[in-house]
C-alpha cells in the first residue's frame, strides 16, 4: 500500500449522523483535527482533543469503522464564577473506515496532554507460495 487513504478513510457521514441523533449530554460535538502518518509497519493517527484524558476517551471498532469519542470534564475553578467565555464546552467524535490491511488486534492508543495517538499496525504481508500440481 502506498497511500494511507487506501487503508483508512474519514467517515464524516457517521459524525454528521451522530450529531443529528438524540444525545444525553447538552454539549456540542466537535470533529477533532487529525494527522495520519504511514510507515511500512502501519499508520499513526494523531488527534487533538483538548481537555480529554484516558478516562474520558472511548474508542470502538465495529464493522471496520473505528470511532473515537471523547467527553472531557468541564473546567471549573474553586471560588470563581465564569465572567466571560470564548471556548465552549464540547465533546469530540470522529470515525474512520479501516481497510483489511489493518491488523484489528494490534491497535494501540495513548492520550497525553490532550493529544490522542493511535498506532494501527498493518497485517503481515502474505508471502507468495508455490502450488504443486499433481498429475492424474
Amino acid at each position: 500500500m502506498s497511500n494511507a487513504n487506501q487503508a483508512i478513510q474519514v467517515k464524516e457521514d457517521d459524525v454528521l449522523a451522530a450529531q443529528t441523533t438524540e444525545r444525553m449530554r447538552d454539549r456540542r460535538i466537535v470533529v477533532p483535527r487529525a494527522d495520519i502518518f504511514e510507515t511500512k509497519e502501519g499508520l499513526t493517527l494523531v488527534l487533538d482533543i483538548p481537555g480529554a484524558d484516558e478516562k474520558s476517551v472511548d474508542i470502538t471498532l465495529e464493522k471496520n469503522v473505528l470511532t473515537i469519542s471523547a467527553y472531557p470534564a468541564a473546567v471549573k475553578f474553586e471560588n470563581h464564577s465564569l465572567a466571560y467565555s470564548e471556548y465552549g464546552e464540547s465533546d469530540y467524535q470522529r470515525s474512520f473506515a479501516l481497510s483489511d490491511e489493518i491488523d484489528r488486534g494490534r491497535i494501540e492508543a495513548m492520550v497525553k496532554s490532550g493529544v490522542l495517538t493511535l498506532h494501527l499496525a498493518k497485517v503481515a504481508e502474505v508471502k507468495p507460495q508455490k502450488i504443486s500440481i499433481k498429475g492424474g
